[in-house]
């Protein structure tokens, strides 16, 4: 196995789509079904796990994510290691404070989002973790409201970083059709 060379943004929103397809009751999945929904390379995921292993953030048979130190880690150090400011405003799909569950929280006229053709929304520009991530976070609704709630911690203010937190917490460590 390789050195380990630290994570990669895409190994976030890796581990994230194992989560759902566990929320989901599909623990049967394959590396290929990541790499098809998340319109990453087959060989990409295998270096993500890899590397999220090394990390200690999945099992050494690379099915099971460690939920807490996942936890642990977007709520202490996304923000550092992929920190984002926001940029010009632009027309994409809401992420941050502006989207579910933190839009039922917080209130704000000010909106954060991916930039996307296709976005219903114009706001200030975020770029998420990694760019395919926008089209499958809007065919998967865990995926979408995990990402809009790390960006919050990657960007918001104290009180949007708190809500997150205790949000991702609520969605992390929720178990789906079957127990872990």
């Amino acid at each position: 196995m390789r050195k380990h060379a630290g994570m990669r943004p895409q190994d976030v929103p890796i581990l994230l789509k194992i989560l759902s397809y566990d929320y989901a009751g599909q623990s049967n999945w394959q590396m290929k079904q990541i790499a098809q929904d998340l319109q990453v390379s087959p060989s990409e995921i295998s270096e993500s796990l890899n590397r999220s292993f090394q990390a200690d953030l999945i099992s050494q048979d690379k099915r099971k994510v460690n939920r807490l130190a996942l936890l642990e880690f977007l709520k202490h150090g996304i923000r550092y290691v992929f920190p984002q400011k926001p940029g010009s405003i632009v027309r994409g799909i809401k992420t941050a404070h502006s989207a579910p569950p933190l839009n039922r929280l917080i209130i704000s006229n000010d909106y954060y989002v991916w930039p996307a053709a296709e976005g219903d929304a114009k706001g200030q520009a975020i770029e998420p973790l990694y760019p395919s991530v926008v089209n499958a976070s809007q065919k998967d609704p865990y995926l979408y409201e995990c990402l809009a709630l790390i960006d919050a911690i990657r960007v918001g203010r104290v009180r949007e970083q708190e809500a997150a937190r205790e949000e991702l917490s609520r969605l992390l460590q929720r178990n789906g059709k079957q127990n872990d």
